[in-house]
């Protein structure tokens, strides 16, 4: 086997340099452990940006994935397939929905629900056709095609790619009078992240996302939900928009709905919204293939069978009750819900980062200052403290 450096070296060399990673080879994982080809192992503090809620490799994840390749992995849309409806009546279920429109990635899921909240507006709303707006937040991150890079604030993520798609407004996260204030006539939608991951963990005052459902109800727009990395039980509750006890007009998901072994992405919302989309209006070749519904239901089935909402609330206080002991002045804030918790500090995270990940944690700054802590969610507690023992150490001033 190739060496970690000589790994490197290679992906370097022969593919684009649009990420930074970490110095760091997975070979393996299990569960919340990876290996990499020394034989040296980590304990995975990040889960793929909340991916993998399940864990490397859930062996009954996988066996639904085996079991279904030995059937039949891809129809595309062109023909029916006898698993797809499953998904859909599952995930409408779950979400509390009628419909569901599958996709692969996360950017594909919010493209979609942009779509959607356009036609929508001009269907049903009566908005005049290439006047519909759309509000998004200050510091979002909602994946980076050309038009969510357009809704960003994040100069890294736009320059050079202009021309940009109009038809966005953006406002203050957090502040629901900047929402009201800036709804037109035109105005079709607002999207919004629950709890902003790549800002830094950034949760809203309590109270927000029911102001927002107000809001949208009042003036008739579509609230969506980009639940991309906040949904499936990550932050204690099913869907974070259950932290309020409201539901958006449209959920945004993916991610953990892939069961950290396929790309798997939806959007799920009532007839009277996903009835604009009529044959050849959208779609994706392997959006819905049967690969994808079978790892998904399996995924679907575990988190409500083993209550992984309830298993990231109580092991998320766990973790954020021991993170608050450690000792250092440098540490400014410490935040999130269930297992979704950033340690903000006044000065570059990176390296103590780089400490973790010599000591055995994998874990990554975000935003400069802030590390994010998401491990599985089924991470048990013996790892839990073994991982929190290297955080205190590491961490401590």
């Amino acid at each position: 086997m190739l060496s970690t450096k000589e790994i490197i070296a290679k992906t370097e060399n022969y593919g684009a340099h649009n990420y930074k990673p970490k110095e760091v080879v997975i070979v393996k994982g299990e569960d919340a452990v990876v290996t990499d080809p020394e034989g040296k192992k980590y304990f995975d503090m990040l889960s793929a940006y909340s991916a993998l809620n399940f864990g490397h490799c859930h062996p009954e994840i996988v066996k639904a994935a085996k079991d279904q390749l030995d059937k039949v992995t891809l129809t595309s849309r062109a023909f029916h397939n006898d698993i797809l409806w499953k998904f859909c009546k599952e995930l409408a279920r779950l979400t509390q929905k009628e419909m569901v429109l599958p996709m692969n990635t996360g950017a594909e899921a919010v493209e979609t629900s942009l779509k959607t909240a356009r036609r929508w507006g001009a269907f049903k709303k009566g908005v005049e056709e290439g006047r519909q707006e759309i509000i998004c937040c200050s510091n979002n991150f909602h994946g980076r095609t050309i038009s969510i890079i357009t809704m960003s604030t994040d100069a890294t993520a736009r320059k050079g790619f202009g021309p940009f798609t109009s038809g966005f407004k953006v406002v203050e996260y957090g502040n629901a009078d900047a929402l009201e204030k800036a709804i037109t006539p035109n105005t079709v939608a607002f999207l919004v992240e629950p709890i902003q991951g790549e800002a830094g963990i950034i949760v809203p005052k309590d109270g927000y996302l029911r102001k927002v459902r107000e809001i949208c109800t009042k003036h008739n727009i579509l609230f969506i939900a980009d639940e991309v990395q906040t949904g499936f039980a990550r932050t204690g509750k099913m869907f974070a928009c259950q932290h309020e006890d409201i539901a958006p007009d449209i959920y945004v998901l993916g991610k953990a709905l892939g069961g950290g072994i396929m790309p798997v992405s939806a959007i799920s919302a009532n007839k009277d919204i996903l009835d604009v989309f009529t044959p050849g209006s959208h779609g994706s070749t392997f959006g819905g293939n049967p690969l994808a519904c079978a790892v998904a239901l399996k995924a679907m089935e575990i988190l409500q069978r083993d209550n992984y909402p309830e298993m990231a609330a109580e092991k998320g206080k766990y973790l954020t009750d021991k993170l608050k002991e450690i000792k250092n002045s440098k540490i400014i804030d410490i935040r999130g819900k269930g297992l979704l918790i950033g340690v903000e500090f006044c000065q570059d995270a990176a390296p103590y980062v780089a400490k973790l990940i010599e000591n055995g944690v994998l874990a990554r700054e975000t935003h400069e200052r802030t590390i994010r802590f998401a491990p599985p969610i089924n991470i048990s507690y013996e790892e839990l403290d073994k991982a929190i023992a290297i955080l205190q150490r590491v961490l401590t001033e």
